[in-house]
């Protein structure tokens, strides 16, 4: 179940609202617990019972870690939480890794093993990377242990950011989760919020993907170089739309239910480095490996080498992160790359750039890395870098080109306005000078929010089954 589905907006979301809120306080966890487990029971009946092991592991893991620490025995507590994470890491590591390993070794070595064939769990990386945090805050003291399977569950499997984040760190909702108030103003927030995601969703990324589709299925060694740069940008677009529309609708989603989680984007595509890039894009996951692995490793309060080597593990793991194939794992590298290159050597020359040149190398290099990112096969990553610069001689653009771009500027100008902070500087503009009418402000609003709304329903009556991108990961 998708959230920008017709069965979410208007039956799962409905039933789930009016169940959590008619219930008494004390079992509203419980609530958000049942109903999230038919949620991912939806599309992923099977492996329920595999994130409930995953709770189940750190869950204890928590109890265990607690239990040794308020008894003294330091040695104890620290095993217990390296049991959890291994166990964790190792259910992550079988189902998203292993027939990646097998390949890899009969590529290197010819063994001939068989592969596993096992299917990727929905969202098997996010609550993972969730549950950890659980064990090494309460390992830390940075978070209470929970006591209470119920509320540890709802945590996990919370819906609105179970499948693709953003990653909650559980000492940003222990309190949360223990005692929350909810308002009829954050109510309104989250239904704003979510309206904000879903036409991001439904009206940009996916129409951003309709056109990628109708690039990336050409002969790479015909599609003139300004084709080629249009695909990428259509894809640039559609995945940045996709995944902070996502982020939008389970923050949204969370207001609605009395959570407050963490911004995931900030208007990433503004950035002038790939330092600022990485402050501003999945800003959670850069959290998390920030919090749980660079600072541990002793981030930048280390000698020049070591201080190398942890920026090339954090980025060496994201690339892994994102899925099992090689051109993730090269992604990781070419993003440790620029960023050392950038912290070492070019950060103090970028300073001295126009804020234009700035971003147009920064814009240039995040759509180089996201060629990386979208093909899984190596060959078409080298495929469409070279129809990216002409190597085959294919010529700069044709009548092609000039059709796709007659039919989709308006798309593309949409998209590049959308990716600013000009539409919402505009919208608090507009509504600060109708403020000093009464209601008017309120009312246009609301108009704006129904409005995105209607065009979106109107689009999935007639749409096929759209999923976000970052499921598979």
């Amino acid at each position: 179940m998708v959230f920008s589905s017709l069965l979410f907006l208007f039956r799962f979301l409905p039933l789930v609202l009016i169940c959590y809120f008619i219930a008494p306080r004390g079992l509203r966890n419980l609530i958000l617990f049942l109903f999230s487990l038919v949620f991912y029971a939806w599309g992923e009946p099977v492996y329920v019972v595999l994130m409930m092991v995953s709770i189940l592991i750190s869950y204890l893991g928590g109890i265990f870690v607690d239990r040794f620490k308020q008894t003294g025995q330091t040695g104890r507590a620290k095993a217990a939480l390296a049991v959890s994470c291994v166990l964790s890491l190792s259910l992550l590591g079988f189902f998203k890794y292993a027939d990646f390993t097998i390949e890899t070794v009969n590529s290197l070595t010819g063994a001939g093993l068989s592969l596993l064939h096992v299917a990727l769990p929905i969202g098997i990386s996010f609550y993972t990377f969730q549950t950890m945090s659980y064990t090494i805050d309460v390992y830390r003291g940075e978070a209470s242990v929970q006591k209470n399977i119920v509320s540890f569950g709802a945590y996990v499997t919370m819906f609105p950011q179970l499948i693709a984040g953003p990653i909650v760190q559980y000492k940003t909702i222990d309190k949360q989760l223990r005692t929350r108030k909810e308002t009829a103003e954050e109510f309104a927030l989250g239904i704003n919020r979510f309206m904000v995601g879903l036409g991001k969703k439904v009206l940009l990324a996916n129409n951003a993907g309709t056109l990628w589709e109708s690039i990336q299925t050409m002969n790479f060694s015909q599609v003139p170089v300004l084709t080629a740069w249009i695909g990428l940008a259509a894809y640039s677009f559609q995945l940045y739309f996709d995944f902070s529309a996502y982020s939008d609708m389970a923050i949204g989603l969370g207001h609605m239910f009395g959570f407050r989680f963490l911004e995931n984007f900030n208007y990433p595509y503004i950035s002038k480095s790939i330092t600022e890039f990485w402050r501003r894009w999945h800003i959670s996951l850069s959290t998390w490996f920030r919090d749980y692995v660079y600072i541990p490793l002793g981030g930048n309060r280390v000698k020049p080498l070591k201080h190398v080597r942890n920026i090339f593990v954090v980025w060496l793991l994201t690339g892994i992160w994102h899925g099992a194939n090689w051109n993730f794992v090269l992604w990781g590298v070419y993003y440790g790359v620029l960023l050392l290159v950038e912290k070492f050597f070019l950060g103090k020359y970028l300073e001295k750039l126009p804020s234009f040149f700035r971003h147009l190398y920064c814009i240039f290099f995040v759509m180089i890395g996201w060629n990386i990112f979208v093909f899984v096969d190596m060959g078409d990553v080298v495929s469409y870098l070279k129809a990216l610069f002409g190597l085959y001689g294919q010529g700069l653009f044709n009548r092609e080109t000039v059709y796709l771009l007659y039919n989709n500027v308006v798309l593309l100008l949409f998209l590049a306005f959308g990716s600013t902070m000009l539409p919402k500087k505009a919208g608090d503009w507009i509504c600060g000078k109708l403020s000093r009418r009464d209601g008017l402000s309120v009312l246009v609003r609301g108009v704006f929010y129904v409005g995105v709304f209607v065009l979106s329903v109107a689009w999935l009556v007639d749409a096929s089954f759209n999923p976000f991108l970052y499921f598979r990961f």
